[in-house]
């Protein structure tokens, strides 16, 4: 099969995404080297280069990419409304427990916040108001994912609705 240029950089970047991925779960990210990285994702140290500066950019893109694959998602799906939105994410997430889970026991969550941060829009344009709102919905989430993921990841995004209406009531 014959890729064409985008296609093959698309899939240099997965291999090398899942390349690191598993070394993750086999030691930390100041101990894996470039080398060893594109040896693992059966590419040259170039094809790291040309799309990358730091390892972490790889998880970050990663990161990014997911949650705009969920909001392709969300939003065509004719079901989706308000309501649903929390459960899906959480879904979402659940469905990519080995990415979230790695990046948790890797001590690189805080990539899931940056792109939560960057998703929810959160920029220093805004009115203090708005800006203070999205802040608590941001961090609220992030917090609520972390602790889940801690958790295991137990409940589904519907289970977690509910525990949430059940201690907003008490």
């Amino acid at each position: 099969m014959n890729m064409n240029n985008e296609q093959k950089n698309t899939w240099v970047k997965r291999q090398i995404t899942a390349a690191l991925l598993d070394l993750l779960r086999e030691k930390k990210l100041a101990d894996i080297s470039i080398s060893e990285l594109t040896d693992r994702a059966g590419v040259g140290r170039v094809s790291f280069y040309r799309n990358y500066q730091a390892k972490e950019d790889i998880l970050r893109e990663e990161s990014d990419r997911l949650i705009q694959e969920w909001g392709k998602l969300y939003e065509a799906n004719p079901e989706s409304a308000p309501e649903t939105l929390f459960p899906s994410l959480f879904d979402f997430y659940r469905e990519h427990r080995d990415f979230y889970t790695t990046l948790y026991e890797a001590g690189m969550s805080t990539i899931m916040m940056d792109t939560i941060i960057s998703t929810i829009q959160i920029t220093p344009e805004l009115q203090n108001l708005e800006a203070y709102m999205k802040s608590f919905w941001a961090y609220g989430i992030y917090g609520w994912m972390l602790e889940w993921i801690k958790r295991g990841m137990q409940e589904s995004g519907s289970e977690l609705i509910r525990l949430f209406q059940l201690a907003h009531k008490q």
